[in-house]
């Protein structure tokens, strides 16, 4: 069990300190974001895995309860490989610790959802402040897309169900037919997607542990990869250049192309646009997408190694 524990720590540290530096020098993730985004959220739950493995078998090491009932199914010759009752003084101190981690987990994530509730109300009461003879809730009934009287441009999607694609009338006369149609195919990758979901877990994580490599650059990823993500589903539909010309102009009010602006991804976003990275073959895709799957099972495989060589 000792041996379980120590390796389980040594993945841990590993997936949330060196492998994320790594990741974020490497150039392939802004060619390929949906498979980044797919790694990063592997090495999240190899490490979220690792922490929870660990707590349970700190537990049952600690708490003859926890042991009784986790391996009350089990053959004895298991119990044994595992030799619990031998656990050394730092185990307490470890489950404790893990326990705390988890339960601060649970409370940021608990917390996210709640501020993430509160802010799409908020955001609701607004629009139908800017709309009043809209019905209360935006009911389906209105369809999808709703076009907003405003003279500002802007478009952006409001998570729900289902989802509202918003759009404003000043967007509608500055823009082409084939740009609104990049720029709502860009809000609607967000809503098929689910980005919403990632970017409330990666803002959790980083909140809750911002002195951890991995959740901070997890956040941080997440937020430039969904862009990216949603960028390429639109340049798919409608091309490159119309939608680097429709992020152009949708934005240009904003300094999208000033190097001193707060919003200098919509710059790099441009440029991407207009010179597209080399994308990774199929089987570089695949390879990399396979070996990301793999590698939470790790902590899963350290786990049952000892209860599954101790069976005849």
């Amino acid at each position: 069990m000792t041996f379980c524990l120590l390796l389980l720590s040594v993945v841990a540290v590993t997936a949330a300190g060196p492998v994320p530096r790594a990741l974020t020098r490497a150039d392939w993730p802004e060619r390929e974001p949906v498979v980044a985004l797919w790694v990063w959220q592997c090495l999240v739950a190899t490490v979220l895995l690792c922490c929870v493995t660990a707590l349970t078998l700190g537990a049952a090491a600690v708490f003859g309860t926890v042991r009784a009932q986790l391996f009350a199914p089990a053959p004895p010759a298991v119990t044994a490989a595992y030799d619990l009752s031998a656990a050394p003084p730092w185990t307490a101190a470890l489950t404790l610790l893990l326990a705390c981690g988890a339960a601060w987990t649970t409370a940021m994530l608990v917390r996210e959802l709640v501020d993430a509730r509160r802010r799409r109300a908020q955001a609701r009461a607004h629009l139908l402040e800017r709309a009043p003879d809209l019905p209360a809730g935006l009911p389906a009934a209105r369809g999808p897309l709703l076009v907003l009287e405003d003279e500002y441009p802007d478009a952006w999607w409001m998570p729900g169900s289902p989802p509202q694609l918003i759009v404003t009338t000043g967007a509608l006369r500055r823009l082409t037919d084939h740009q609104i149609d990049a720029v709502l195919t860009h809000e609607r990758g967000h809503a098929h997607a689910h980005h919403d979901w990632l970017l409330h877990l990666s803002t959790a994580l980083a909140t809750g542990f911002p002195r951890i490599p991995l959740f901070t650059h997890f956040c941080d990823q997440t937020h430039r990869l969904v862009e990216l993500a949603a960028d390429d589903t639109a340049s798919r539909r409608c091309g490159h250049l119309t939608t680097a010309l429709a992020l152009i102009e949708l934005n240009q009010h904003r300094g999208v192309l000033s190097c001193a602006s707060s919003h200098r991804l919509l710059g790099e976003r441009v440029d991407r646009l207009l010179k597209p990275p080399p994308r990774l073959g199929r089987r570089d895709r695949a390879l990399t997408t396979t070996a990301a799957a793999l590698v939470p099972l790790l902590p899963l495989l350290i786990t049952f190694a000892p209860g599954l060589t101790a069976l005849p």
